[in-house]
């Protein structure tokens, strides 16, 4: 590509899609992360470390998969992950997790050269695909509303703010929203900034070691837990903003092989986003859907300057009020909440399997440690099935 091609698609919206979903990403997940490195027993030390190598990971690979595809491309951490591990390392060493870390990223560098996963997605009909996808999303369009109800006149000012800026100033409204809500919480004396520490995160290399029971009691559910919750709905949100022809295997190939080469430092595991792809691959992105990409190139940089200041960072996120970040990604996501149930229930002939793929996916349910949102397609193309309409 083109340095002056490259310069001529940079816009100020597709910039501020970036950086809002690295900052929803690091303020919603940070937490549940930082507890899963606790379980693992990493010392502070190694803690700043996994976020340096889940930082700079990431965005090594939103950084080269948007450029090279054109498309964006959002590499995120497993949150539904770090949660399994939060109650599954619990008495295992610090070597022993990083053999998982290595084994789970094996195991989906196999899968992305197999090709069995982007041949599966593409199996699944769009209207249940948007369905699955709505109904993830939904919650965090709900949370807003109950940050509303926490901070009112905070929230109440971000929401107003979204509505002015659509009509005036379009594809700046998401950026506007964060500026009104950084705005309000300083006036309204929201922010703590004592929490504040500077500082830059160290990498630290533990060589991993592996443990048979381990890598089955943990490995593999980590490895089906992202695939189902993460991967599957990244899929989902690419075929949703008309980007059906990226594909997905090699995609999957370069998130294990940099999982393996950071393992050792610290991450445990990487995947296709989902809730943060959303903000990138809204039209509140670009206008163009094939400018778009730049939001996944600034994610990439801005998760790399997060990574090296993660101590900062992390300490960053403390000060700010949880309702405005909660607001935050709930407006960011409103249209992409508002294309996906226009896709689900668009087509006559779906809307059954549809509905139920939407209700099961939104009601959070989980059998044998796997997401609702593997559950709501698996039963939603059963439904589809049943119906003799598939």
């Amino acid at each position: 590509m083109k340095i002056k091609e490259l310069i001529s698609d940079v816009s100020l919206s597709a910039i501020s899609a970036g950086f809002i979903a690295v900052l929803v990403g690091y303020a919603s997940a940070w937490v549940i992360v930082y507890t899963a490195a606790v379980a693992a027993g990493a010392s502070q030390a190694m803690i700043n470390s996994w976020i340096w190598a889940l930082g700079i990971s990431m965005g090594l690979a939103c950084l080269g998969l948007s450029l090279y595809y054109k498309r964006p491309i959002i590499i995120a951490w497993s949150t539904p992950g770090a949660a399994l591990l939060a109650s599954s390392l619990t008495g295992t060493t610090i070597s022993e997790s990083l053999g998982i870390f290595v084994f789970v990223g094996a195991l989906t560098l196999l899968t992305g050269l197999s090709g069995w996963f982007d041949a599966l997605t593409k199996r699944v009909p769009m209207p249940l695909a948007s369905a699955m996808l709505a109904g993830i999303l939904v919650q965090f369009g709900l949370n807003t509303f109950v940050s509303l109800q926490a901070e009112p006149l905070m929230v109440g000012i971000m929401i107003f703010t979204l509505f002015i800026a659509k009509r005036w100033l379009p594809r700046y409204a998401i950026l506007a929203v964060l500026l009104s809500g950084f705005i309000c919480a300083y006036f309204f004396n929201l922010v703590d900034l004592n929490q504040v520490k500077w500082g830059l995160s160290t990498p630290i290399w533990t060589t991993p070691s592996f443990n048979l029971s381990l890598l089955i009691g943990v490995g593999i559910p980590l490895f089906i837990v992202t695939m189902t919750s993460q991967n599957m709905p990244g899929v989902a949100i690419l075929r949703s903003a008309n980007y059906e022809q990226t594909p997905i295997s090699p995609i999957l190939s370069w998130t294990g092989l940099l999982n393996i080469v950071f393992a050792p430092f610290g991450a445990f595991s990487l995947n296709l986003a989902a809730i943060t792809a959303a903000i990138c691959a809204s039209s509140e992105s670009h206008l163009n859907p094939e400018k778009r990409y730049i939001a996944g190139v600034f994610a990439g940089l801005f998760n790399i300057l997060f990574g090296v200041f993660g101590v900062t960072v992390v300490s960053l996120f403390a000060a700010f009020p949880t309702a405005m970040i909660s607001a935050l990604a709930g407006l960011a996501l409103l249209s992409t909440i508002s294309a996906s149930l226009h896709g689900t229930f668009q087509a006559l002939e779906y809307r059954d399997a549809a509905l139920i793929t939407f209700l099961v996916t939104a009601s959070g349910v989980s059998f044998f440690d796997v997401a609702s949102a593997f559950w709501g397609i698996l039963i939603g193309l059963a439904a589809l099935a049943l119906s003799n309409k598939g």
